[in-house]
């Protein structure tokens, strides 16, 4: 009988693939001291697969399945629907009526049962699944509770947890059910408690959720709960919610909805006692498993009983706090624009940029521990300054944060983040400011340039020299004269001017002409700009793949792996090859999420340029590219010209227009070597990405790992020590790839503090109309147009007129600005590169709106203000 159905008592912490994530939960429930819990039973997994075998049509209908998409629904249905009716209609196996009947009679049969569903794909520390299969409550008699095993059974494939199964990529044939079979409850009262606060994600705060009756009014939105929440054993919050209905047993089986009595819709469900007496149990429970809980709880006669507990799936990972003290983490992929998981050799080259006592990771992304900075009252005040302007949600929320006085008096004080000489503010790059302000020379950039240049030209020349683990040292010595490069005050005094410059001319002309954001016309095709240049080149390539139409046919269906040989075989094919490797020579190191090491460079995959190059010929006239620059150049110069007659007739015009006409020079010149540094720093990830593939292929030969991109989930130094050795354990590898795999699917935090809880900012709504969404406003400009909902640049599909909405931009997705008419995104700032770049094109632009891509849908037609930061939506596809 045992391996059809096991008493809660006899599962072990190794019986998931038997019991599923219910079941198993519920096992590990029954061990906890203090804890009641309901007794009952598992139908395993075992009795789902005989069942299933017993019949050859399900494994057919299974493969029909596995094929489907999400946009299949009407097939997913009908073949999810023939399924369930086999299910429900076979006859249960003789041993498996036994051993169900069995343990019934241990329990007592007449007693009432919920008979609830139990996949092995849920309440699982990833991925819950919580709802997607079914629960039936208050069954009563044999016959009844095994026709509802066979309920739960076909409950694995309704159509909302096939759907389910699909979008999270789980292969329908490794998902198995059991079915819990529990003692039910006839309570008071019930609800769920959180053992993090769900809102906030507050690890401290316990969050009790209480209604009258079963819990199933509460999780179907029937009724609205109390709310109670608890941290350290105080209560903090209290809310009272009106409860006019709640849900019953009925004595023959099954439940009921019923009216609650008037004098008890506004009566506390929980007294206060019970309150805390819930939050300790609560925390029992989180202590027993290791991480937060989401419980379901229920109290008869004052006796609380627990029915189920599952991991919280939707927390941010916090990261580990060593010294006790509250810490407050700022998202480094908020400002790089890259709010995407990094793997492990990523977050290992990106955080040597940064002092290493300041960056630190968590959910495979890295965030800035700001503590210091935050506990100092100077530190604070810069860090708002900086981040006022660079990202205003950001500034918002540690605005919130600067208000909790007692909490950052318990922050650490040390060394501040804003202090290093890498944050561009120190006292050399300020001089280095001045110096080019009072004497600017124009020379002063293609010197910078050829600088960064040489140095990289040396690194190459020299890593080719080294092998092994001396790869490993050349690469740490290095990444010193990378950091030289990278925060050289003379270079970093370049950029801080351009910064200034812009600032002056918005703030001045606003005052002297009521011009807003003139820098933006002004900043149109600057010299010097590597990423703008870079955009502009693509239509050169696009150019030469317009002449043959077999090219253009062989790009519908191209392959990175045979790419240039494939073109050398067709007509026009060689010329395509040097246009496109003469891209590549200058441009091939970038990629979207360029700053992990691990992305891949245009260079290993050329096929992700092809739908941009196709949307070119299709949207421009060949030679487009000088055209383009020429426009832009004539409007800035003549808007130039046109600030400057208007300051003359002013009063002291002379004198006004003198000094506009200084800032505007200055700023033509320097603004666009914002975009060179990283420009540079990337060449050289892409020098030490070879260098480190090459050892790759060497530990593929020695069969020491599997595929060469194995090393992206190996830290720089475990992958030193893997070359050293010739020895990997290999499951680190396996372990290392699921995770990332978890953390792909989460959203990283702005700002979050070490108790988990994450800090939301808001925007001002000052200047938009009611229903726009709100932004940052960094390109000036209004502009009408299809909204075209981008997630991947490879995939873009623009059209003349189209306005690109997006998570983040980097300077990768460069090449689409020339084709789109303004750009949204949900991350951004003043200084980001898709604002520099959209201000030198001329494009409205609105960055950091939150949600975008979620509350524009794709073929919208929207308005852009990026004059003063807000979206409307016109005509909605919905």
């Amino acid at each position: 009988m045992g391996s059809y159905v096991l008493g809660f008592q006899e599962i072990e912490s190794g019986k998931l693939m038997e019991v599923g994530g219910k079941g198993l939960n519920l096992g590990e429930l029954s061990r906890i001291e203090q804890v009641s819990v309901p007794g009952g039973f598992c139908v395993t997994t075992q009795a789902y697969r005989k069942m299933f075998d017993a019949h050859a049509e399900l494994s057919y209908l299974l493969n029909d399945l596995s094929h489907f998409t999400i946009q299949d629904s009407e097939q997913i249905s009908h073949v999810s629907q023939r399924i369930r009716q086999i299910i429900e209609r076979t006859s249960m196996d003789e041993e498996i009526h036994a051993a169900v009947v069995h343990y019934l009679n241990e329990l007592g049969e007449n007693h009432p049962y919920a008979v609830r569903s139990s996949a092995t794909a849920e309440d699982l520390p990833t991925a819950s699944f919580a709802g997607q299969q079914d629960t039936y409550l208050n069954i009563i008699g044999q016959e009844a509770i095994l026709e509802h095993i066979k309920k739960c059974w076909a409950s694995l494939f309704t159509d909302r947890a096939v759907t389910y199964r699909i979008q999270n990529r789980f292969d329908h044939r490794k998902v198995y059910l059991s079915v819990v079979i529990q003692r039910m409850i006839f309570p008071q009262a019930s609800g769920i408690l959180f053992t993090a606060d769900p809102i906030t994600s507050h690890r401290k705060i316990v969050s009790i959720d209480a209604s009258f009756g079963l819990g199933e009014a509460l999780v179907s939105g029937l009724v609205n709960a109390d709310v109670y929440k608890v941290q350290d054993g105080k209560r903090v919050e209290k809310k009272i919610s009106m409860k006019e209905r709640a849900i019953y047993p009925i004595a023959t089986g099954g439940t009921q909805e019923r009216e609650i009595e008037l004098n008890m819709q506004q009566q506390q469900v929980l007294s206060d006692k019970q309150i805390l007496q819930l939050e300790q149990i609560g925390r029992k429970i989180e202590t027993y498993f290791g991480y937060p809980q989401d419980i379901e709880w229920c109290i008869d006669h004052g006796q609380f009983y627990i029915v189920q507990s599952r991991p919280i799936t939707t927390l941010y990972p916090v990261p580990v706090v060593k010294d006790g003290k509250p810490h407050i983490y700022m998202s480094i992929g908020h400002q790089q624009m890259m709010t995407e998981a990094f793997k492990p050799l990523g977050i290992a080259f990106f955080s040597a940029l940064s002092e290493q006592f300041f960056a630190v990771e968590a959910g495979g992304r890295l965030f800035l521990d700001i503590s210091s900075d935050m506990a100092s009252m100077v530190g604070r005040k810069i860090l708002l300054a900086v981040m006022k302007n660079n990202d205003p949600l950001t500034y918002s929320a540690l605005v919130k944060l600067s208000k909790r006085k007692e909490f950052l008096r318990a922050l650490p004080r040390g060394k501040r983040m804003i202090n290093t000489k890498h944050d561009g503010l120190s006292l050399p790059t300020f001089i280095q400011m001045i110096k080019q302000y009072l004497r600017h020379n124009p020379e002063i950039i293609p010197k910078l340039i050829a600088k960064c240049d040489q140095s990289i030209h040396e690194l190459q020349e020299n890593i080719v020299q080294v092998s092994g683990e001396e790869v490993f040292r050349f690469i740490i010595e290095d990444q010193q004269e990378l950091k030289r490069v990278m925060y050289d005050p003379q270079s970093f005094g370049v950029i801080m001017l351009g910064v200034y410059v812009a600032n002056w001319l918005n703030k001045k002309m606003e005052k002297w002409l009521g011009e807003k954001n003139v820098a933006d016309t002004l900043s149109q095709s600057v010299p010097h700009n590597v990423t703008s240049e870079m955009g502009l080149a693509l239509l050169d390539v696009a150019d030469v793949v317009r002449e043959y139409p077999s090219v253009i046919e062989y790009f519908s269906h191209a392959n990175d792996q045979t790419f240039f040989e494939d073109l050398s075989r067709l007509p026009g094919g060689q010329r395509v090859s040097e246009a496109f490797r003469a891209f590549l020579d200058i441009y091939g190191v970038r990629c979207p999420g360029e700053i992990d090491i691990t992305s891949p460079r245009w260079y290993e995959k050329p096929t992700a340029l092809i739908s941009t190059i196709m949307g070119h010929i299709q949207n421009f006239e060949p030679h487009s590219r000088t055209i383009i620059f020429e426009q832009k150049r004539i409007e800035a110069e003549e808007f130039a010209d046109h600030l400057i007659e208007r300051l003359k007739r002013l009063p002291g015009g002379a004198r006004k227009a003198k000094k506009t006409k200084k800032m505007i020079r200055i700023l033509r010149n320097v603004i666009g070597y914002r975009e060179y540094p990283k420009y540079g720093f990337i060449r050289r990830y892409a020098i030490y990405k070879q260098a480190l593939l090459r050892e790759a292929t060497i530990l593929l030969e020695k069969g020491i790992i599997q595929n060469q991109e194995d090393i992206y989930y190996l830290s720089f130094d475990e992958l030193r020590e893997v070359v050293r050795t010739n020895q990997l354990d290999y499951r680190i590898i396996t372990k290392r790839k699921s995770a990332y795999e978890g953390y792909e699917k989460l959203t990283p935090p702005r700002i979050m503090t070490s108790d988990g809880e994450i800090i939301s900012g808001e925007y001002s709504r000052e200047h938009a109309p009611e229903g726009a969404l709100i932004g940052l406003p960094v390109s000036s400009g209004v502009m009408e147009g299809r909204a075209r909902i981008v997630l991947k640049m490879e995939e873009a599909q623009i059209e003349p007129g189209d306005i690109l909405v997006t998570k983040f931009t980097d300077p990768s997705w460069t090449p689409l600005f020339v084709s789109i008419k303004g750009l949204v995104t949900e991350v951004g700032g003043q200084m980001t590169h898709g604002s520099v770049v959209a201000r030198e094109y001329g494009l409205p632009a609105v960055v950091g709106v939150e949600n975008a891509t979620k509350l524009i849908k794709d073929g919208d037609m929207i308005r852009i203000n990026g004059t003063d930061g807000y979206i409307e939506i016109l005509a909605s596809t919905k």
